[in-house]
């Protein structure tokens, strides 16, 4: 007798259906597995018989064949148990087959029959829903990520039993499991606050607009001058997320594997710090069939480079692209994969390798040992950094302040103000933020007095910059212009923005 049941394959951040079809005819007893089925996938026959035997399901000594269709597309994980128990169950004349008729089924069969989670649960069930099946059966493990999706219905289970139980009559079953998911706030407001940087007025300025137009920033200094702790405090001074915007992280993180059984969505904005000795792989995503890298992992937060020269130059090139595109595109033998990132770069970096440049009373490094450190940066990709500040070494007298800096969440409400002045503004465009400019937009939208233009022109014609470089210095303008609600880029503003470019001229010059 023939059965099918709907499973999901997970393709980078794609989800492709998976038709899993099971046969039981008469011949010699075997089982069968046919479809492009990975080693994984095919240990699933053993893991699936063997529950059988432990749940005394017993089988007939009969000839089973199970495909995966559509048949070009190598399947992978353990995520196929679960699917593929459900479909022979129903061949075997166990379960009627019209009870697997627009169904998902996901999960991982352990051999004394119970289920186990699996990574990549949200994005099946969204696409479940997007389908119009019926319900979706995941392991109970997975069960608060599944039911963040709450237009969907959803079930747990434990047991290979319990699948059978929730086929067989799934409104007693949910009845029987009802269990609502944790979905209070819990947005912690305590921990990491700009409050406790001591001065640096105008690294923190830099700060705010980099938020405030979602700008990619470096910071420049000696060593302990806090430039590690104020980019860890980036993620402070943003607006909160939205639950459309925490769904998307989550998706990432649950295709990642990343996310806790416990509270599974991800309710504040990521902060990647990957170590130097990162490869470009774990940057951009690896593997045969590439999972996200900590460039996607950094998706509507905050990917930090400490340290930025120590990091070998392949993997700061990889960062060009997504810079641009706020998507990255990865190409294997299997096809080309797409992740999401849309991220704000914040990297520190000392000055030399001592990090005493240009305070030669201290610095002892030669003029080619600091050529070759800042030559391990390019100009592109520096062009790509909107701002670049100077974090100097903090004096004795700030130091023994007892007046504590304005906290995050009074600078928190101007970001949100700023950025709501650009939704505004580009309402009807694809975009939302000022740091996401193209150059067509730049000239639409970008508009200054003649003051300003005549500044910009000086500079522009004296330090030489590239045209990239040009709109850079608009887009931060344009920021500083929104944060005092005026309509035109005055001059002050083009002089704030020129600021945060003439120290890539003082020390790569």
């Amino acid at each position: 007798m023939f059965a099918s049941v709907l499973s999901a394959a997970i393709f980078g951040m794609e989800v492709r259906e998976i038709q899993v079809e099971a046969d039981v005819s008469d011949g010699l007893p075997s089982f069968t597995m046919v479809g492009f089925p990975s080693a994984q996938v095919r240990e699933a026959q053993e893991r699936v018989r063997t529950a059988f035997k432990n749940n005394r399901l017993s089988l007939p000594p009969k000839r089973v064949t199970v495909n995966f269709a559509p048949a070009d597309m190598k399947k992978e994980g353990a995520g196929f148990d679960l699917p593929v128990a459900a479909a022979v169950l129903a061949a075997a004349e166990i379960l009627e087959p019209k009870l697997l008729e627009q169904v998902m089924v996901v999960g991982e069969i352990s051999l004394n029959g119970e289920i186990h989670g699996v990574s990549g649960i949200l994005p099946r069930v969204i696409r479940a829903r997007e389908l119009g099946l019926r319900f979706c059966i995941i392991p109970q493990e997975n069960i608060q990520e599944g039911k963040l999706i709450r237009d969907m219905r959803v079930f747990g289970v434990k047991t290979l039993k319990d699948m059978i139980r929730c086929l067989q009559a799934p409104e007693k079953y949910e009845n029987e499991s009802r269990r609502e998911p944790e979905t209070e706030e819990r947005m912690e407001e305590g921990g990491a606050d700009f409050a406790d940087v001591c001065g640096q007025e105008g690294a923190r300025r830099a700060a705010e607009i980099a938020v405030s137009g979602f700008h990619n920033i470096l910071f420049i200094g000696p060593p302990g001058s806090g430039k590690t702790m104020l980019a860890r405090r980036l993620p402070t001074i943003m607006p909160r997320l939205t639950f459309e915007e925490s769904l998307e992280i989550t998706k990432v993180y649950s295709v990642a594997g990343l996310l806790t059984e416990k509270d599974p969505l991800i309710r504040k904005r990521p902060f990647r710090s990957p170590h130097h000795t990162s490869s470009a792989q774990a940057l951009a995503g690896g593997g045969r069939i590439p999972g996200p890298g900590e460039i996607t992992l950094a998706h509507r937060g905050v990917l930090f480079l400490d340290e930025m020269p120590e990091f070998s130059r392949k993997s700061l090139e990889i960062l060009r692209q997504p810079l641009e595109d706020k998507e990255i595109h990865l190409s294997r033998a299997a096809g080309t994969y797409t992740f999401p990132a849309s991220f704000m770069l914040a990297a520190a970096m000392n000055p030399c390798p001592c990090g005493f440049y240009p305070d030669m009373n201290r610095c002892r490094c030669s003029h080619g040992e600091i050529t070759h450190y800042l030559g391990k940066i390019s100009q592109p990709l520096l062009e790509r950094i909107d701002i670049c500040t100077e974090v100097p070494a903090i004096r004795f007298t700030e130091m023994k302040k007892k007046k504590r800096g304005e906290s995050s969440m009074s600078i928190r409400r101007r970001v949100e103000r700023t950025q709501e002045i650009q939704r505004e503004r580009y309402k009807n465009e694809e975009f939302s933020f000022n740091g996401e400019l193209d150059g067509r937009s730049v000239e639409k939208y970008c508009v200054m007095t003649s003051e300003a233009e005549t500044l910009l022109e000086q500079a522009y014609t004296q330090f030489q910059f590239s045209t990239r470089a040009y709109h850079k210095i608009l887009k931060v303008a344009r920021t500083a212009a929104d944060m005092e609600n005026s309509e035109k880029i005055r001059q002050d503003h083009i002089c704030e923005a020129l600021t945060y470019r003439v120290y890539d001229k003082k020390y790569w010059s």
